[in-house]
């Protein structure tokens, strides 16, 4: 039964794949050089200090993030930890990384809030010698070494023809996230729209901000499903305003007539899948994220250059879904 399962997740995963265009990975910064101070300490053989500075660590994907961080502490001779604002507040953010940089640091991974705001501060620790890689949220504006997580847009377009498909090619349609003017809402809104303009059927009638507090995101999800009683579809763009859809399916009746493919592998999202209220949620591997950043961080201090890692697309339904439950307790036994 798992041989068969594992056999339909891998159809899934080559399906998604073959949406992607070739693309080259990003190469490292080859003009970027360690700061004298950092050289020195890679000589006498000290621990690295490597801090992972993510968006927001108070929404419900941030363990995930930090376990991945966790795991590179414990797996290679480095000391790892996980920063980062409690909400997305770019502010915040800029102030903590600049308050690491002045303390002095070995290596930065950084998931930006946004993009314009991130990019000087990840361009002044370069030029100070300090490497940044970037992880879950790419800052392609900046130098950044190399980058570790999903192709945004990408993974929009596999959403995006997911519900399509799901759909049957018409509908009415809104999208759902937490910040609208983050940089990977917009790419994976692009990706989205893209994919559903395939269809001439579909209509978008909204893209819904729902905030990051889970009572604000499903009142936000309540109201823009009140003000649009004639959703047929629900394209959630990230982990937590999925669980919410779902959620406001079944208390509302309308599990089977409003069709949702969202993002990520929160708990309550998997049990939504196995009871057919979410028809579909992709993961992006955050835990790998985080992981390979630290590592990328830690080749970069041995001199060597940091290459670009994609974490994929995998999508989840209720076929397959059973095999990430075994893997996930597998993985923890």
């Amino acid at each position: 039964m798992i041989h068969q399962s594992h056999a339909r997740l891998q159809a899934a995963v080559i399906a998604a794949f073959a949406l992607l265009p070739a693309v080259l990975l990003g190469q490292s910064n080859s003009s970027f050089t360690l700061s004298k101070s950092i050289q020195d300490r890679v000589a006498k053989g000290d621990k690295p200090v490597i801090y992972v500075s993510y968006h927001d660590v108070s929404n419900e994907f941030a363990p995930f993030i930090k376990a991945g961080v966790e795991k590179a502490d414990k797996e290679f001779n480095v000391d790892a930890k996980m920063v980062g604002p409690v909400g997305a507040d770019a502010e915040k953010q800029v102030a903590e990384i600049e308050s690491l940089i002045q303390k002095g640091v070995d290596g930065l991974a950084i998931s930006s809030v946004s993009t314009d705001a991130l990019a000087p501060i990840i361009d002044r620790a370069l030029a100070q010698g300090i490497p940044v890689v970037t992880f879950n949220t790419d800052n392609p504006n900046s130098k950044r070494l190399a980058f570790v997580g999903q192709d945004l847009v990408q993974s929009g377009r596999i959403a995006g023809k997911l519900l399509g498909d799901t759909l049957g090619g018409k509908g009415n349609v809104i999208i759902t996230t937490l910040d609208g003017a983050a940089q990977w809402s917009i790419d994976r809104e692009k990706g989205a729209r893209e994919a559903l303009g395939q269809f001439p059927g579909i209509k978008i009638l909204a893209t819904v901000t729902t905030g990051t507090e889970p009572q604000q995101i499903y009142g936000s999800v309540e109201n823009a499903m009140q003000a649009h009683p004639n959703v047929d579809g629900i394209l959630s763009l990230e982990c937590c305003s999925t669980p919410a859809a779902g959620q406001y399916a079944q208390r509302n009746n309308l599990v089977g007539k409003v069709k949702i493919v969202g993002f990520d592998m929160l708990p309550e999202t998997i049990k939504l899948v196995q009871g057919n209220v979410i028809s579909a949620t992709i993961d992006q591997a955050p835990e790998k994220q985080s992981y390979e950043a630290v590592r990328l961080l830690l080749d970069t201090l041995k001199g060597k250059p940091a290459q670009t890692v994609d974490t994929g697309a995998v999508v989840y339904d209720n076929k397959n879904i059973g095999d990430y439950v075994v893997a996930s307790k597998q993985k923890k036994e």
